[in-house]
């Protein structure tokens, strides 16, 4: 008597989670071709999923940070860093590259207004402020806000604080993070089915028209993007571990990138991040502190959006770039992408204050904005996508790196 063939069901829960994760997509790009009424429905799907990952995102931060730091060992390797200085020295070049390329390639915009509510800050300085505030936020506030700044630095002082409490007391923290980390793990079990409500609403409600009237400098931010993606960043890895980099950037991009490109929030691939890095092999003591900092300063993406359409105004109004303001330019996009928001659309709230380097007025740098919310179906996406994978690329490049080199010192 033959055993009853696997349903259709069955089946799709032996594939990866990638493989699903795709057909998703494909069946939400269907969908909206077919039936956009349909399509237009599934939007609640997509907002449970996103919602329920920027509900874990807060949590899991503070318990894994806080947890990993009370139960570290004394004299434990770690390679926070390392992993720092790719994560400055990737944003910094991403910004180079999107100068670079819009000196190539000037775009023109048609500055006309739009009603955006935006609050932009107004200097350099009112964004470290802004940062400090943060850092000292009250704890339930920064849970319940997602300010994954304050977070961070709650979690660090309550970990450092708790190493000095007992076995127990660490035991049971180290409880908590695991029950914390397996109800994440569920809610990522849903990514497919969240996929698939996020493409085949945003789809069939926005589709692809309103980007035709911007489309080189659309094409300009996803040039920058995808050459930081696959030839920058490989050449930054290549550089830590001296080894064909494109496997470890592919695969990051497959598994961390995708999910980043249709959540459109940093924060809320932390969970995906954390799921890719511990099936790597990495350090959990290194990953669970540098992937929820990446999500708030590694911001590659986030610098080229910055650059890029600060450039397409000033190319528009006719104003001359000399190289050694093109130089500050690309420095001041890496320090304010470094303060982008981990959600949607956060990094077009800090070209004003890049427009401010050529004497811009905000009224016309809001227009700038507006133009960046027009474009931000696929802007978003894809600057969200090269900033979340690039958080697991490089802390798995320096996890690799300073494993090799200390096995060659041995």
């Amino acid at each position: 008597m033959t055993a009853s063939s696997p349903s259709l069901l069955q089946r799709l829960k032996r594939l990866s989670l990638v493989t699903q994760i795709v057909i998703g997509l494909l069946a939400g790009i269907a969908l909206a071709l077919v039936a956009p009424e349909v399509a237009k429905s599934t939007a609640f799907i997509g907002k449970v999923f996103v919602s329920a990952l920027k509900a874990v995102a807060p949590i899991l931060v503070f318990v894994l940070v806080m947890a990993s730091i009370a139960n570290h060992k004394h004299g434990q390797e770690t390679h926070i860093r390392p992993i720092l200085f790719l994560y400055l020295l990737g944003t910094f070049a991403a910004a180079v590259v999107a100068v670079v390329a819009s000196m190539m390639f000037p775009s023109n915009l048609v500055l006309s207004t739009h009603d955006v509510a935006v609050t932009a800050p107004g200097g350099i300085s009112e964004v470290l402020q802004s940062l400090m505030l943060s850092v000292v936020d009250n704890p339930v506030s920064a849970l319940m806000n997602a300010n994954f700044i304050g977070i961070l630095a709650w979690a660090i002082g309550m970990g450092i604080a708790i190493r000095h409490a007992g076995d127990t007391t660490r035991e049971v923290l180290g409880d908590l993070s695991n029950g914390v980390t397996l109800i994440v793990r569920l809610v990522i079990r849903f990514a497919p089915l969240g996929i698939f409500g996020l493409v085949a609403s945003t789809l069939a409600t926005s589709g692809f028209g309103a980007l035709i009237g911007y489309a080189h400098l659309l094409a300009v931010l996803l040039g920058c993007m995808l050459f930081v993606a696959l030839v920058m960043n490989p050449v930054i890895v290549f550089w830590k571990l001296r080894r064909n980099p494109y496997p470890l950037v592919i695969t990051c991009l497959r598994e961390s990138g995708i999910t980043a490109f249709f959540t459109r929030s940093s924060a809320a691939n932390i969970p995906v991040n954390l799921e890719l890095s511990k099936r790597l092999g990495l350090h959990e003591d290194t990953y669970s502190v540098s992937i929820p900092l990446g999500a708030t300063i590694n911001m590659a993406g986030a610098a080229i959006t910055i650059t890029v359409l600060t450039l397409a105004a000033v190319h528009t109004l006719g104003i001359a770039v000399d190289i050694p303001t093109a130089i500050l330019l690309s420095v001041v996009a890496a320090v304010c992408a470094c303060g982008a928001s981990g959600v949607a659309g956060g990094s077009l709230l800090l070209i004003p204050l890049a427009c401010s380097l050529f004497g811009i007025p905000s009224e016309i740098a809001m227009q700038v904005v507006a133009v960046g919310f027009i474009i931000g179906v696929l802007q978003d996406s894809a600057e969200t996508a090269l900033n979340s994978s690039t958080d697991v690329l490089f802390t798995a490049a320096a996890c690799l790196g300073e494993d090799e080199k200390a096995q060659r010192l041995a």
